[in-house]
């Protein structure tokens, strides 16, 4: 048994809710990518080198790199500032990569829209505004599911065999929910399009302990199905204990990297970002 009760027991790859065959080729009709090129080798999902900022601002990220492969949590971690959001924000296409490049599966994403890199099997849970709040908990699932042209039955009841308050509350309004509960709607919602990578931006932002832990036992949970999560998280003492891989950003830059135990072992890390 290890120190982490987090840790045990890792590596069920039972990839039902997983998307292993790809999203097919659909191309949301009012947006247009750029060329996508095949690279061999590499990460599931890497953000390499990323150097950018918005539009014609200055550069948030330098030479950033972030990466995370099936199976594993990779989670983000930094002062406020640091550019965690924005290099989850650069892999997902919302903000301009001047040099660098994304790879998703061996194929380079770099001047995909956010629409086609869910296509191709991104799921992205932001921070904010993540949910219907006017709709039900089914609708919003449903809603997750707008890509898809299968039945979405099968993928409906895993997630609410993964989080079971949603079954309960399945018919009530979204908005009426508490922040736990939504931030489950947001991250089941993601789900629903059988991704082959789930991005997750603050999961637990305002939310008390106890249901942080309880996001984090179902964000492990979804872990084991082989399914790569990259993670920012602000709470990152308890971030770190469940990574596999860990990312420290200072100014848009990497300034640690290491598996999730190293990290928060590390003296330097401890004493400049975790309170010593």
């Amino acid at each position: 048994m290890s120190d982490n009760p987090y840790q045990d027991g890792r590596g069920n790859k039972d990839a039902s809710i997983t998307n292993t065959k790809g999203m097919g080729t659909m191309t949301p009709a009012h947006r247009k990518s750029g060329p996508t090129t095949k690279v061999d080798g590499g990460p599931f999902l890497i953000g390499d080198t990323m150097t950018g900022g918005y539009g014609k601002g200055p550069d948030i990220l330098h030479d950033c790199t972030i990466a995370v492969n099936p199976g594993e949590i990779a989670v983000i971690v930094g002062p406020n500032g640091a550019g965690k959001s924005t290099a989850m924000k650069a892999v997902f296409g919302m903000l301009d990569v001047r040099s660098g490049s994304v790879r998703l599966d061996g194929e380079d994403i770099t001047r995909l829209t956010p629409q086609d890199r869910v296509v191709k099997g991104m799921g992205f849970v932001p921070q904010t505004n993540n949910i219907f709040t006017s709709m039900t908990v089914e609708e919003n699932l449903e809603m997750g599911a707008f890509i898809r042209r299968d039945d979405i039955r099968e993928t409906m009841e895993q997630v609410y065999d993964l989080f079971p308050i949603l079954r309960e509350k399945r018919y009530q309004a979204a908005g009426e929910l508490s922040g736990g509960q939504r931030q489950q709607v947001a991250v089941g919602r993601a789900l629903m399009t059988k991704p082959k990578v789930l991005m997750l931006d603050e999961p637990t932002a305002g939310v008390s302990p106890i249901v942080m832990d309880e996001l984090f036992d179902r964000i492990i949970e979804v872990s084991r199905t082989g399914l790569p999560i990259l993670m920012v998280e602000q709470n990152a003492k308890q971030a770190l204990a469940i990574a596999d891989k860990g990312y420290v950003l200072v100014q848009g830059r990497n300034a640690f990297t290491g598996t999730g135990k190293e990290l928060l072992e590390d003296p330097e890390v401890r004493k400049s970002f975790l309170g010593g």
